[in-house]
């Protein structure tokens, strides 16, 4: 089936590997890859491990697509163990909801002002504890949502001018 949707996307790069050589070019070579297509449990496994390669399960969006409805979620899921703690990093959540824009409404441009905004406030250095160096300062959750939704809101002001 796969292949067979590839067909009507020449543009786009595609190829088969087994698990075990994909999870080895994914720590080797992680940026080969931009999608990775697989079932739920081998997909499960390389995402926890695409989450160490980039240094945090809290930075990567996830989707569920191909049903009448497409699930959403950052791929540590809802990390009970540290709910209510303000330490969880809601970049993963918030890059979902852009992959929500853009694969389930078509709103590219919404989609794309998330995740400029991501980089944006990684880039200008905030990191929650997850990412945090050993002694740089860090952001709570809500604090890193917040400067997302800021950087979001000067982009709006700046387009809207």
């Amino acid at each position: 089936m796969v292949t067979r949707v590839a067909a009507d996307f020449p543009d786009v790069g595609l190829s088969h590997m087994y698990v075990d050589s994909a999870a080895m070019a994914l720590v080797s070579r992680p940026a080969e890859f931009d999608v990775i297509l697989t079932e739920n449990m081998f997909g499960d496994i390389l995402s926890d491990q695409a989450g160490a390669v980039v240094g945090s399960l809290g930075l990567l969006p996830s989707a569920s697509i191909g049903g009448k409805v497409g699930l959403y979620e950052p791929i540590h899921g809802s990390a009970p163990d540290i709910a209510g703690q303000g330490i969880a990093n809601p970049l993963g959540t918030i890059l979902s909801v852009a992959m929500m824009l853009r694969h389930s409404f078509k709103l590219d441009e919404e989609a794309a002002a998330i995740e400029t905004a991501v980089r944006e406030v990684l880039a200008a250095g905030h990191r929650t504890r997850d990412l945090a160096a050993k002694g740089q300062n860090s952001v709570s959750t809500s604090e890193m949502g917040n400067l997302v939704t800021q950087q979001i809101r000067v982009r709006l002001q700046t387009v809207a001018h």
